[in-house]
């Protein structure tokens, strides 16, 4: 599959695949680390969104401006913004999520020294209209600030065309994933976290033709799912940059049917509505998708989302997957971890740096927990 070879070069090496974007398209890159970046945006005025994931050298330039006790992903995309590894970026963006997102935007303000830099602000608690029209202000303020930084003017027609983009990609990358969740053997765990990856940094016209094309080569390998008798797990919770954990899954006889993950499901859900203000329909996706800890819908939302996640996946159990000091992800943990208990569905909780255990450790502890599921 050329389409699927192609992503998973972008996806391991990104910085490359930027570097020579920018050379030869001398299109403005804008970095963010989070899902809730308004990217039909960024699109709309001519740049590509580039998902940050931190760096796998070690970290030390990083720790005169953050404490140890940061997440990996916070110090090491300080790292490599220091050492000039993103010498390719135009600028970043940072939505409103933990504290230690929000902290390492003002020292990245300080320290990196890129030319645009954006703070968006949205609203935390999403279940009111007040929080929508709070919304709106703040997406349009983005706009405005784009505007601004990149000189340029984009037009409702600019923001319906991203609009249409982002949904037939969000639709295709979708179809992949109900594919895989059908027929775990169409495409490994592994090269769909290639391809997850680099749709978050792959200019996105040339990402579309991509993933149709994978998503033809996929269809034709759909068989009789029957015949796959692994275990069927769930990942829940923030990044994960590590193609390793998927392959040692799959060799303890696990398969990953689908996920609740930032760097998966969440990054592609939801529809955007495309007739209307674009405006407001980019805002009705936020208030609408399922949220991640650094927000608020309902007391009980996440659990409620997961156990059915579970159930309609037909899942045999659940991998929290978490990076170590992530405060968000661990408050929630613990009235997760409840839901998952009180509707009989094993659970497990891994925390991971960008340095992971062994694969000898992982695969005894993944092993040990296919092997207690029923």
């Amino acid at each position: 599959m050329q389409a699927l070879e192609k992503l998973k070069e972008i996806s391991k090496d990104p910085y490359s695949y930027a570097l020579n974007l920018k050379q030869t398209t001398a299109r403005p890159i804008i970095g963010n680390f989070c899902s809730y970046t308004p990217e039909e945006f960024i699109h709309a005025a001519g740049g590509v969104p580039f998902r940050l994931f931190g760096t796998k050298e070690d970290i030390s330039m990083a720790d005169a401006h953050l404490q140890a006790y940061c997440c990996s992903l916070v110090r090491g995309g300080l790292e490599d913004a220091l050492r000039g590894n993103l010498g390719f970026l135009d600028g970043t963006v940072f939505p409103h999520t933990c504290d230690s997102i929000q902290r390492l935007s003002d020292i990245w303000r300080l320290n990196a020294g890129f030319p645009i830099h954006i703070d968006v602000v949205l609203p935390v608690k999403l279940d009111t209209a007040s929080a929508r029209i709070y919304m709106i202000e703040v997406l349009s303020g983005f706009k405005t600030d784009l505007e601004s930084a990149l000189n340029v003017s984009i037009t409702d027609d600019k923001i319906q065309q991203a609009v249409s983009l982002y949904n037939r990609l969000r639709q295709t990358l979708g179809e992949i994933y109900e594919m895989r969740s059908s027929d775990p053997d169409c495409i490994s765990a592994a090269d769909l976290y290639h391809v997850i990856k680099a749709s978050m940094v792959t200019d996105r016209s040339e990402l579309l033709e991509l993933l149709m094309s994978l998503r033809d080569d996929v269809k034709k390998k759909i068989k009789d799912p029957v015949m796959n008798t692994n275990k069927r797990i769930l990942l829940s919770g923030g990044i994960c940059n590590h193609p390793d954990i998927y392959t040692a899954l799959e060799e303890s006889g696990a398969e990953i049917i689908w996920d609740d993950l930032c760097t998966g499901t969440r990054y592609f859900e939801g529809e955007i509505e495309e007739s209307g203000d674009p405006v407001e329909a980019i805002a009705d996706r936020y208030m609408t998708r399922m949220v991640c800890p650094a927000k608020h819908l309902t007391v009980t939302a996440r659990g409620e989302s997961l156990v059915r996640l579970v159930k309609q996946r037909k899942a045999t159990g659940v991998i929290f997957m978490f990076l170590k000091f992530c405060d968000p992800h661990s408050f929630d943990y613990p009235y997760l971890k409840k839901f998952l208990d009180e509707a009989g569905v094993p659970n497990i909780l891994l925390e991971v740096e960008e340095q992971l255990p062994s694969d000898a450790q992982l695969k005894t502890r993944f092993e040990t927990f296919v092997d207690m599921i029923d």
